[in-house]
């Protein structure tokens, strides 16, 4: 999909894009070898195809902050096909919503393979080097809390990758409310020791491990793993609805 897109080139907005893939031209190679017979001005493709050479060489190199910058932020989940092979799936627990009054106890960071959690008081300052390894990042509704979170406890992570916040395109494809609402209408299933807990309860795992209390540790690490393995499943199930919803009016090949 990200070799599908156009939005990211100056001046070119989605109505310009759209009019493009209802032409047939539907891949950056497509525009370079069909440009002609594009209904633009000569002037607008040839800027465009000046930009898509560009694109290319920058997705050769992994310029990662370049396609970060240059396309819209909604529209980052275009490029998780191009950089599956190192995304992050990323999800905190804190001790309240606030980033200026709360503080972070967990972040769980799941690459497709391997959950890794990070513990206030045992290895979070290890997140630092570990968020610097993706290209990608993938969220619910982590433009809002937990990415700002994170920035505010570790200033120097760059937050340079691409990253979707999965409760927007979710939300245009029409699954609305919270994460957990969301996996019951996908029919993807907790485990019986978490099946019900929220962030308050997240919350309330922490004062207790506070307290002494392992176990409370480890269901709150295993209610945090469970937040991220299932982004990943909610991407699967929902990608194609994504690209669908992108194209609808159009008739390109995806």
């Amino acid at each position: 999909m990200l070799t599908s897109t156009y939005i990211h080139i100056p001046g070119i907005g989605k109505e310009t894009e759209r009019k493009i893939w209802s032409g047939g031209i539907t891949t950056w190679n497509d525009f370079l070898q069909n440009k002609n017979s594009i209904n633009l001005p000569d002037s607008k493709k040839d800027k465009i195809a000046m930009e898509i050479e560009n694109s290319i060489e920058k997705l050769e190199i992994h310029d990662i902050p370049y396609f970060a910058k240059s396309i819209p932020t909604s529209e980052h989940w275009r490029g998780f096909r191009n950089f599956s092979d190192s995304v992050a799936y990323v999800d905190i627990e804190t001790t309240g919503l606030s980033p200026s009054s709360s503080k972070i106890t967990v972040i769980g960071v799941y690459d497709g393979k391997d959950v890794k959690s990070f513990v206030r008081g045992i290895n979070l300052e290890e997140i630092v080097q570990e968020m610097e390894q993706y290209d990608f990042l993938v969220t619910f509704n982590g433009a809002r809390f937990d990415l700002p979170f994170i920035q505010r406890e570790f200033p120097q992570i760059t937050m340079e990758q691409m990253h979707t916040d999965l409760m927007y395109p979710l939300k245009r494809v029409g699954f609305k409310g919270g994460l957990k609402n969301i996996e019951h209408m996908l029919g993807i299933n907790r485990s019986e020791e978490t099946e019900g807990m929220d962030g308050f309860e997240a919350v309330r795992l922490w004062k207790e491990y506070e307290k002494g209390n392992e176990k409370a540790l480890d269901l709150l690490l295993e209610y945090n793993r469970e937040d991220i393995v299932n982004l990943e499943t909610i991407l699967d199930i929902t990608y194609e609805r994504f690209v669908e919803h992108c194209y609808k009016g159009c008739t390109p090949q995806k």
